[in-house]
């Protein structure tokens, strides 16, 4: 996402398939200053990853981390831009319920959805 909460990239993966995984595949070729992620982005392979972009990793630690990492706490609240945008795409009706059966056209309307938003 950029900045005012708008996608920069889209990746479809499979269900079961872990966010985390995706994301250094996100970042290649967008500069960046500032990557921001939940919880579920806290891996050791991925913080290291954006500090070699010369970016700032603003990812909360998992509790169970034996060693808590420092992330900027304020600049964590711009994440629920992230949220508004998903919530605005499920609010088309075609990608919330996946009426298309081939990850091609899903995709497809993932993009339509989001040129949508886009253009508002």
């Amino acid at each position: 996402m950029s900045g005012l909460g708008l996608p920069v990239t889209v990746v479809l993966t499979a269900g079961q398939a872990a966010d985390v995984k995706q994301a250094e595949q996100l970042m290649e070729g967008i500069a960046t200053e500032v990557v921001i992620g939940d919880k579920g982005y806290d891996s050791d392979e991925l913080v290291e990853a954006i500090q070699a972009k010369g970016a700032e990793a603003v990812i909360p630690p998992k509790k169970n981390r034996k060693v808590q990492r420092e992330y900027d706490r304020d600049r964590y609240k711009d994440r629920n831009l992230v949220e508004r945008f998903f919530s605005k795409v499920k609010q088309y009706r075609r990608v919330a319920t996946r009426y298309e059966k081939t990850a091609r056209n899903f995709l497809a309307f993932v993009h339509v959805a989001s040129m949508m938003i886009l253009l508002r």
